[in-house]
């Protein structure tokens, strides 16, 4: 089994009869670096425009800022990272940390509910720059050189989702990138042999993107059709192609698909039963019902944990695949990590002696009313300090080989961020590009592994 694919829930390939793929950041990779530092750009551009100032322009993009699975408090100008349970785990005001005391002086004991309009999730590669900016105006806003001149953090998050939203929509991104699609666009022929190796045990592959048809044609041939050996072209290659998709929509809504001409990209009303071909809109059920398959027939691909995995999971019950383009970093990270993390348990089980002894002090001073011995409480007091200290050094070297800011993606000190407890409720399994799927045999069967409870470990 190949180490790169790891699974939540058991899924076994030969049963699936359609794969389907999401396009931006799945089937087709970006330099995520170059199209986020082209987003940062952008935003501040238009921000200008809007009656920013000028020195906006100056703000540097810094990569390692923000990672995805951060949560936006619009109204504190704050950024919060959470765990499993939607607790606060570690947060900064703009680009400042926040400490632990005031954090709990201002958040107390919060479970950050995700439906209010007063946070924003930074939940796909497309959020980074947006997040970014966001810390960096923030920053702005506290000097005493902007406090008067930039609008409060709510308005600054809201004109700056707007920007990025209006730079998705008016071209601005995606006509640099049709430009220079060497600069953002990642060519990988192992895709394309693995999608040829999947058609040949009879599955079905098909494409459904938020992308409008010209932009996915540009993409295809660019990426797709040059490794093709057993196909024309990328036509050929998929069943269907749905442009345009308005995911999550197309997962739980009932929209009309538009036939698309492939030659000029011209649409037409589609009354029929689906067939192949290029299409714009439609929905999920539509698709699975006039294919006559059963939602557990279907492995849908993507890259986005609301647009792609988490709506399908919920209305449509196909099976789904994510894939984190981060989690190369995090593997590499997590085996230097090893020795590391190996040293702060040793130093735990340490601690645990000196502990229970203070514990068992301090609850005769209670239940008994035996005066404890104040030497020794203050020599265990110390030993645990020290200890303390040493595992201190050991997390801050640990958080450093993953991003330098909030540590590691799919955890939160000793828990799970509330990122990676979203892919192991939604995705079935998981990888950190395409590729690691398609070099598997059609005919694998994924099994989950046993988790044990808290009481059986």
């Amino acid at each position: 089994m190949n180490a790169h694919v790891f699974v939540n829930r058991t899924l076994n390939l030969k049963r699936i009869k359609f794969l389907g793929l999401d396009m931006d950041h799945t089937l087709i990779r970006y330099k995520t670096q170059e199209f986020e530092g082209l987003s940062h750009t952008i935003m501040k551009d238009k921000l200008i425009k809007k009656g920013y100032p000028e020195a906006v322009r100056q703000l540097p993009f810094d990569y390692s800022l923000t990672i995805r699975g951060l949560v936006i408090d619009k109204a504190n100008g704050n950024i919060l990272k959470l765990n499993r349970h939607s607790a606060i785990r570690a947060s900064f005001h703009g680009v400042k940390p926040i400490d632990f005391k005031t954090q709990q002086k201002m958040y107390k004991s919060t479970y950050i509910d995700l439906s209010d309009s007063s946070y924003l999730a930074v939940d796909t590669a497309f959020s980074l720059s947006l997040c970014t900016l966001f810390a960096q105006l923030v920053d702005m806003k506290d000097s005493e050189t902007y406090a008067n001149v930039l609008p409060d953090y709510a308005r600054i998050a809201d004109d700056v989702l707007f920007a990025l939203d209006e730079a998705h929509r008016d071209g601005s991104l995606k006509d640099t990138v049709k430009s220079d699609l060497d600069r953002f666009i990642i060519k990988d022929p192992d895709v394309v042999a693995g999608l040829e190796k999947f058609k040949t045990h009879g599955k079905k592959i098909f494409i459904v993107t938020n992308s409008d048809y010209h932009y996915t044609k540009l993409l295809l041939d660019y990426a797709i059709n040059p490794y093709l050996k057993a196909h024309e072209s990328w036509l050929d290659l998929f069943e269907i192609v749905v442009t345009l998709a308005q995911k999550p929509r197309y997962f739980y809504d009932n929209l009309k698909y538009l036939k698309v001409n492939p030659a000029d990209g011209s649409m037409v009303n589609h009354n029929d039963k689906l067939g192949p071909g290029v299409y714009q809109g439609g929905s999920a059920n539509a698709f699975t019902g006039d294919f006559d398959l059963q939602g557990d027939e279907i492995l849908y691909i993507g890259d986005h944990i609301y647009g792609d995995i988490l709506r399908l999971k919920k209305d449509c019950g196909w099976r789904t695949a994510m894939v984190i383009d981060e989690l190369d970093h995090e593997l590499e990270a997590n085996q230097k990590a090893s020795p590391i993390n190996t040293e702060i348990e040793t130093l735990m089980h340490t601690k645990e002696p000196f502990e229970d002894e203070l514990t068992q002090i301090m609850t005769q001073k209670t239940e008994a009313k035996i005066k404890p011995d104040e030497a020794q409480t203050e020599a265990l007091q110390t030993k645990i300090a020290e200890v303390d200290a040493q595992i201190s050094g050991l997390i801050r070297q640990q958080q450093g080989l993953f991003n330098g800011y909030w540590g590691p993606l799919m955890r939160s000190g000793n828990e799970e961020s509330y990122f990676a407890y979203q892919v192991d409720r939604y995705a079935c399994v998981y990888m950190p590009k395409l590729s690691d799927l398609l070099a598997l045999s059609p005919r694998t069967y994924f099994r989950a592994p046993r988790r044990p409870l808290a009481h059986e470990i």
